[in-house]
């Protein structure tokens, strides 16, 4: 199966813990993962070279079981502070990212009656000020896999996960006003992976649609 992110945070902890039942876990990501992950290098950015990434793993390794889109960047700030490029790569890599590998994994998926866990976000479903690239991108990938569900019935299982703040390096190198406040809840990624894990096991035809995993003192839910 495929893990996009898997280097670090949510991804990395869904690899280690689908290797851990069992699996067999590659990484896409444009950071090498540590220990003994297969990975593949690929900038999720680009949507040709990922759909690219994607076709060689199938290749080499028969068909895909399963994908999990848990690769994630942000652009903290008001609309007109972000630079252009940077907001611009925020929706690459959440949004048509997520699309192409999607897209690029739906043959195998088909053919083995797969499944899909894409992951969106609370600000997905619930918008705050100065993240306008970020809230655009998890909107998207909602919206997408809602539509996704829908067209691939039948065929794909489909799941969105919504998870909500996590102990992980994505709030790294923030100014401190976009840093959660050092008495906030967070969930562990290791927790929210099981949820994942979760969602794969399920037999065919039996359908997770979505997942709202949130601290129980989550500030951005409801």
């Amino acid at each position: 199966m495929l893990v996009t992110g898997g280097a670090s945070g949510l991804g990395r902890a869904v690899a280690e813990a689908v290797g851990k039942a069992g699996g067999a876990p590659v990484v896409l990501d444009i950071n090498e993962p540590p220990g003994e992950l297969e990975w593949e290098r690929v900038d999720l950015a680009d949507a040709r070279a990922t759909e690219h990434a994607v076709a060689q793993v199938a290749d080499r390794h028969g068909g895909l079981d399963a994908v999990v889109t848990a690769a994630g960047i942000d652009a903290c700030g008001d609309l007109a502070d972000v630079a252009g490029p940077d907001w611009d790569r925020v929706i690459a890599v959440n949004l048509i990212g997520t699309a192409a590998v999607v897209r690029a994994a739906l043959p195998s998926l088909r053919a083995r009656r797969g499944r899909i866990v894409t992951v969106a976000s609370t600000l997905g479903l619930r918008a705050l000020p100065a993240a306008t690239a970020y809230a655009a991108s998890k909107f998207g990938v909602v919206g997408f896999t809602r539509a996704l569900a829908l067209e691939v019935a039948g065929e794909i299982g489909v799941t969105m996960l919504v998870p909500g703040g996590m102990r992980t390096a994505f709030f790294d190198g923030r100014p401190e006003q976009f840093k959660p406040a050092l008495d906030q809840q967070l969930n562990a990624p290791e927790d929210v992976a099981q949820t994942v894990l979760f969602a794969l096991r399920q037999p065919p035809g039996c359908e997770v649609r979505e997942l709202i995993v949130t601290p129980s003192t989550e500030p951005s839910w409801p």
